[in-house]
């Protein structure tokens, strides 16, 4: 049986590793963070934030709701105090279906380019 590498997770993310995830500046990170409740840092001797696992699938939640919905900080921090399990909800639905999407685009691609080497040959 091959030997396969063990997935480490990772205990903390820096600051900018979490603005390189969501491909944004670490100035929106530090505002996102005194914005929401949700988000709790740890902060080391230096003062440098070290973000949990957690807070990242906060981000992401966060992330969704304001960019990529288009709603306000405000709309956005009503819509996680009402209903947080609704909107986790939905969010890993979209997810699971953007991700079913690249598999089948993945998978249409494939086939148009066995469809072109059939025609050549």
């Amino acid at each position: 049986m091959p030997y396969k590498e063990p997935k480490i997770e990772k205990m903390y993310y820096a600051i900018g590793e979490v603005a390189a995830m969501f491909d944004v500046n670490t100035s929106l990170i530090r505002f996102w963070e005194k914005e929401f409740d949700i988000i709790k840092p740890f902060k080391n001797k230096k003062g440098n934030r070290l973000f949990t696992p957690a807070d990242v699938e906060n981000f992401h939640l966060i992330f969704h709701l304001v960019k990529e919905k288009g709603m306000t900080l405000k709309g956005a921090k009503k819509k996680l105090e009402e209903n947080r399990e609704d909107t986790i909800n939905n969010f890993e639905v979209i997810t699971k279906l953007k991700d079913i999407r690249a598999v089948l685009l993945e998978m249409k691609e494939n086939l148009e380019g066995e469809g072109d080497a059939d025609k050549k040959s």
